[in-house]
């Protein structure tokens, strides 16, 4: 039988170029969006679960998740290698620096969604799994290639990327239902301040790269940052909708609101003053803001 060298044995050079291309693959996923896809996931499982928890059915909808996002995230980079090559922030992707293959890229890609798909319809349910196909084709075959073509992409992008909590309703429950939406809604407004934030603070990088952002095309950033306002306050009163219709209790009325005003503060100054630090202070609120919203929800769901 065929033994395996001792690590300190083993060719530095070889074990370099295979840990490189671990990492890589690993990369070409955005680890980071796709587990906060599964975590607000299993955040839906939790608020859509009647009765005692599947703790298998979570983790089953967790894992499922991450492998769907991780081939959508891959897709993405896979469709976008040359203008990531042209923006600061994405040149040194493994696609655009060559460190990686397209055909290889588009491969991890197509694999991990079917896998993540077929995992979610056999282990979960097959309407879960009809919500992750839908997620994964807005994403990559709508909001992509929108990106080149008009700002209206910020609105079509933030389905997909609502969509993860009402995956984990349906994973739950079987159904898509009313609280699944409700659910929806909160993260559909949420990902606009978001997202206008995070193109303001990039908008050199994606005029290189040729996207047609608003914060492109409104350079300034006034329109953005006004536009952030008001989807603020729009998503600020969906978020007492949960309240409103039973699934939470008041402690998460009231802390829904207190953070509301959190976020609402650090959007505001950002509109007073166009500027991109304080455009990275909205963007950080808006992380905490989702963060502590989504415990909040799950610390007072009412049974």
């Amino acid at each position: 039988m065929k033994q395996s060298l001792p690590l300190e044995q083993m060719d530095p050079v070889a074990a370099a170029e295979s840990i490189s291309r671990v990492s890589d693959m690993l990369a070409l996923t955005k680890p980071r969006i796709s587990t906060m896809a599964a975590i607000t996931t299993a955040g839906g499982f939790y608020l859509g679960t009647v009765g005692s928890i599947d703790w298998l059915a979570l983790v089953n909808t967790f894992i499922a998740t991450w492998i769907m996002s991780g081939g959508g995230c891959a897709m993405n980079q896979y469709l976008e290698r040359d203008r990531d090559g042209l923006m600061e922030r994405t040149r040194n992707r493994p696609l655009p620096t060559g460190r990686m293959n397209p055909g290889a890229a588009f491969a991890q890609g197509m694999i991990l969604t079917m896998v993540g798909l077929a995992y979610m319809a056999l282990a979960v349910n097959p309407v879960a799994a009809a919500v992750g196909a839908l997620a994964f084709v807005s994403y990559v075959f709508v909001y992509t290639p929108l990106k080149r073509i008009t700002s209206l992409c910020t609105v079509v992008g933030a389905v997909p990327g609502a969509l993860p909590p009402v995956i984990g309703w349906a994973a739950a429950r079987g159904e898509v239902t009313y609280g699944a939406m409700v659910l929806f809604a909160i993260m559909f407004l949420w990902q606009l301040p978001h997202s206008l934030a995070i193109g303001y603070m990039y908008r050199e990088d994606y005029q290189r790269g040729g996207f047609k952002l608003l914060t492109v095309l409104d350079y300034g950033g006034q329109v953005a940052a006004r536009q952030a306002v008001i989807y603020l306050i729009g998503m600020i009163f969906v978020s007492f909708i949960p309240y409103a219709v039973g699934l939470t209790g008041p402690f998460y009325l009231v802390g829904a609101f207190l953070l509301g005003m959190f976020y609402l503060a650090a959007t505001f100054a950002w509109f007073l003053k166009v500027e991109r630090p304080r455009a990275r202070r909205s963007f950080f609120a808006s992380l905490i803001y989702l963060i502590v919203l989504f415990g909040l929800l799950v610390g007072d769901k009412v049974s």
